[in-house]
């Protein structure tokens, strides 16, 4: 076993991290591989003390033992000493972790084969009286399909994909490096394990075509903006005869003159005159059913909210409609004629010569009592 100190032999702090030190020792491992230094033995020893110190400091147990006794934590032939090879793992192992990303995955792929189609996504814009009501609308979405010629084999009709003779239909080959052996896609099939020696002059062997086509979409009652509607295996065809992925339709609703959504209530802003809002009245507003009487009372404020039971929005899944819930805007006079403002200062007069006359104004008095009482404690 090696006397050095194995943070010292790998070039990286007592703190270093699993993927710093796992990259500090790939850097050696290249430079000093048997392979790559066939007639130099001091490379081949600064590749195995390389090798050592990764499997002590690359397991969180012996590294623990070594960071508190040194060498003789992790010594074989010390008492309670792991060592080198001690451990539950091997030098195989050790390598193909950290080299697992190059040369493939260190055995773990399987054979290629019919695979999935991949997931489509749409977006479909909708008005708001097309999500609350429900809506059927027929789409163009520009896809890959299963080849008709073919059925998606990608072969010529009559001629089958024939087993890889390089893989021997595996999809992966074993080399070997060295000493040791790694697993790799197989070069030839590009991981299929089979080969088209005639290909269809459709697809030109791809086992699929592009198209665009025509789907009619059933939109439920009560969508929103961000609801998905899935249609099973409308997306792209898989390859090597696989199933197609699907198409999912994502729906956005635009925004609406009058109304507002909020899940399943919608909000109305409704202007009134000055008149209707201090003498009271009638007027009618619109819901998404038709019109409906409003009785605005006498001495409405501005923002006053009005709820129109059962008038909003049933949700997709099901529960009862909302609300709609008109917000009054008391509208001031523009454009007025000069007996119009002369009408107007006398009814200020009237007003404020009144003993008393705030009371015409509760909101107005209240505030001013808050700014005072805000100056006071400054």
């Amino acid at each position: 076993m090696s006397k050095r100190d194995y943070y010292e032999i790998l070039g990286v702090s007592r703190d270093v991290e699993g993927k710093d030190l796992k990259k500090a020792y790939r850097k050696l491992a290249m430079k000093y591989h048997p392979d790559r230094n066939p007639d130099d033995k001091d490379a081949d020893a600064k590749f195995k003390e390389a090798t050592e110190a990764y499997e002590i400091l690359g397991d969180e147990k012996k590294r623990a033992a070594y960071d508190q006794y040194g060498h003789a934590g992790v010594d074989p032939n010390a008492a309670g000493g792991g060592g080198f090879g001690g451990g539950s793992g091997n030098f195989s192992d050790i390598f193909g972790d950290v080299f697992g990303d190059i040369f493939g995955g260190g055995g773990r792929g399987g054979r290629g084969g019919p695979q999935r189609g991949s997931d489509l996504r749409y977006t479909m814009d909708l008005s708001l009286e097309e999500a609350v009501r429900g809506v059927e609308k027929k789409i163009r979405v520009p896809t890959l399909t299963a080849c008709s010629t073919c059925d998606g084999s990608g072969a010529k009709p009559g001629t089958k994909p024939k087993v890889c003779g390089t893989c021997h239909g595996q999809g992966q080959v074993r080399m070997q490096q060295g000493f040791f052996s790694v697993q790799q896609t197989c070069p030839s099939c590009r991981g299929q394990g089979t080969m088209i020696e005639d290909p269809c002059t459709s697809c030109h062997g791809r086992g699929v075509k592009e198209e665009t086509k025509t789907l009619s979409v059933k939109i439920p009652p009560g969508v929103d903006t961000g609801d998905r509607i899935r249609l099973s295996g409308e997306g792209e065809a898989g390859a090597m005869g696989g199933p197609a992925g699907d198409l999912y339709v994502q729906v956005s609703v635009r925004e609406h003159e009058l109304f507002h959504r909020d899940g399943r209530n919608l909000y109305c802003d409704v202007p009134i005159s000055i008149v209707d809002a201090a003498l009271g009245g009638e007027l009618e507003v619109p819901t998404l059913d038709g019109r409906v009487k409003l009785k605005i009372p006498a001495e409405t404020q501005s923002g006053k909210l009005f709820r129109l039971r059962g008038k909003g929005v049933v949700p997709v899944r099901g529960g009862t409609a909302g609300d709609l819930l008109c917000r009054v805007q008391v509208e001031t006079p523009v454009n007025l004629t000069s007996e119009q403002k002369d009408l107007l200062l006398k009814f200020q007069a009237s007003l404020n010569g009144e003993k008393g006359g705030d009371k015409h104004s509760p909101q107005k008095k209240t505030w001013f009592e808050g700014v005072k009482r805000f100056f006071e404690e400054i």
